[in-house]
């Protein structure tokens, strides 16, 4: 009777809790339909709009595919190769102008890389690439996608193992790179502290993540989330950071981990032919001198393509399939693009005239005329150009100085007249014409040229160029950028270069201009100085074409060469 009783009690709570759950699974099937079918638009919206595409830009269509696409880059991804493809790879730094081949250079390197004998990249080596400048992190360490982050279970979407109170590291970039490159471009713009943090990923090879909702004793907490709270998570990569700024602008903790590598702006003749083949890969043909015309306007690959696309684009509406001078010339004067400073040197012999050597934006020689007028007077000195005054220290203390191009001059000055040259019975104005900002140091062996050109006449070799620093001994000291000085030189037409002996290397033997070190400024005197009587009728006016009596005992110092 009481065993009828208990299976009566039984049979009516499993009744009652089936109809429980049945009404519930009828719930759940009443409202699954509607999600699934919110779920099924929303995935069709999304295929249909992944079906959608515009054509292809043209600077998708001309992105360098090998290394013989990259142009005028040869020594840069010589060193990118030398860097990345050994047994040892190493941290790297580019610098270079905007639109020259930095990010594909590199790509390719890792892909040459993996194909290198030794090499510690595996085949699925990835290539993670970053822009500094959109690297968005929180200060409390919420998020952070280049060095990666915790989510903590207070965070909305914790998931089930919030649920249960476990925090859930999150991998950064740097521990996507594992194993392979991380690209990470304008690294100049990266913010201190997150730079900071991957200096120190960069010495530990690793991430260290803290939270306080880890707990070490915590059984319930997944082993490999105690591993990573223990271990860190993995990040053995190799960096390659590009930037536009110069090295002086770059972190010197960062530049003492790197090898660093510069990649030139281009020649107008380069920035043309990237034009001329972009026109082809277009559709569209272009007259080699319509390029050039472009190779004169655009100062790096990106703007050549742009001006090409705009071009072809003024060819379609009039359906062409020839761009036109018209064409370029309407694109350029509608775009505003300043033509590039002509870089041919004028190699006539004129009195008060000297090609000095200069380094422009990043590492990129140039040449350029500096020019004296000597007039009788008291002994006074003028310098103009963009050489008046100097501004250095930090945001909270700066100081300005004399510049050190009016320091040299007096330094030039001291010794013209410790080696016979009446520099008290003159007035020396020299100028750097063009704006381009002087290094006066560099610049000191020039100056010295020109001034003593200027004050006994004689005409200096309009075929020669000269850097260096000058000693008030009269020692030529070295300087920095001698490599772009001598191919600025060399582009420029020029047939000689005047370096600091200490500046000499093997590799200037085999360049088409001759390259001559010297000692003393008398060398420097010696080879640029010309007769008097070969100067030229129009030579710009100066007031002391003739040579002075006083300065007689000084020519037998810088007796002509030979001709």
């Amino acid at each position: 009777m009481v065993s009828a009783v208990l299976f009566v009690i039984q049979l009516l709570v499993t009744l009652v809790v089936g109809i429980y759950f049945y009404t519930q699974l009828r719930q759940q099937r009443k409202t699954q339909p509607a999600h699934r079918k919110e779920s099924g638009r929303e995935f069709d919206r999304l295929q249909k709009m992944r079906a959608l595409k515009l054509s292809e830009p043209l600077a998708e269509k001309v992105r360098p595919e090998t290394f013989q696409d990259i142009v005028g880059q040869e020594d840069g991804i010589k060193s990118l190769k030398a860097i990345l493809c050994g047994k040892n790879p190493q941290h790297v730094l580019i610098y270079g102008p905007p639109g020259i081949g930095k990010t594909c250079a590199a790509r390719l390197v890792l892909e040459a890389a993996k194909k290198s004998k030794d090499t510690p990249f595996k085949q699925n080596a990835p290539f993670i690439e970053m822009d500094a400048t959109c690297v968005r992190f929180d200060e409390r360490s919420i998020a952070d996608p280049l060095i990666g982050s915790v989510h903590d279970p207070i965070y909305q979407g914790a998931g089930p193992l919030g649920v249960q109170g476990i925090p859930q590291p999150k991998p950064g970039a740097v521990s996507k790179a594992h194993g392979g490159v991380l690209f990470l471009d304008e690294i100049g713009e990266l913010h201190p502290i997150q730079m900071n943090k991957l200096l120190k990923v960069l010495e530990d090879r690793k991430v260290m993540l803290e939270s306080a909702y880890y707990n070490a004793d915590d059984n319930a907490t997944p082993r490999y989330i105690h591993d990573i709270f223990k271990n860190g998570l993995p990040a053995d990569f190799r960096l390659v950071g590009a930037t536009t700024r110069s090295p002086q602008e770059i972190s010197p903790a960062l530049r003492s981990r790197c090898m660093e590598v510069y990649f030139r702006a281009l020649e107008p003749e380069e920035v043309a032919d990237i034009a001329f083949h972009s026109a082809e890969r277009a559709g569209y043909s272009m007259s080699h001198e319509d390029a050039q015309t472009v190779g004169r306007f655009a100062t790096c690959g990106r703007d050549a393509v742009n001006i090409v696309q705009m071009c072809a684009g003024l060819a379609q509406m009039d359906n062409r399939t020839e761009i036109t001078t018209a064409d370029v010339e309407w694109v350029i004067y509608s775009g505003h693009y300043a033509a590039r400073p002509e870089q041919r040197a004028d190699t006539e012999n004129r009195v008060g005239v000297v090609h000095g050597l200069a380094i422009i934006g990043s590492h990129q020689g140039a040449t350029m005329e500096i020019e004296a007028v000597a007039q009788p007077g008291n002994g006074k000195l003028t310098i103009t150009g963009i050489v008046e005054e100097e501004e250095i220290g930090s945001e909270g203390r700066k100081i300005k100085r004399k510049s050190t191009a009016r320091g040299s001059l007096e330094n030039v000055m001291t010794l013209l007249h410790s080696m016979g040259y009446r520099t008290q019975d003159y007035d020396l104005h020299i100028n750097f014409p063009g704006g381009t900002p002087v290094d006066g140091p560099s610049a000191g062996v020039a100056m010295a040229v020109v001034a003593a050109s200027a004050m006994t006449g004689r005409p200096v070799d309009g075929h020669v160029a000269v850097t260096g620093e000058v000693s008030v001994r009269g020692l030529v000291k070295p300087v920095g950028g001698v490599p772009g000085k001598v191919e600025a030189a060399e582009y420029a037409g020029l047939t000689t270069v005047l370096i600091p002996f200490d500046n000499q290397l093997e590799r200037f033997e085999h360049t088409t201009i001759e390259v001559k070190p010297i000692r003393t400024l008398e060398e420097a005197l010696d080879r640029m100085l010309l007769p008097a009587e070969v100067a030229l009728l129009s030579a710009q006016p100066n007031a002391a074409q003739s040579i002075p009596a006083a300065v007689l005992s000084a020519e037998e110092h810088t007796a002509a060469p030979n001709s």
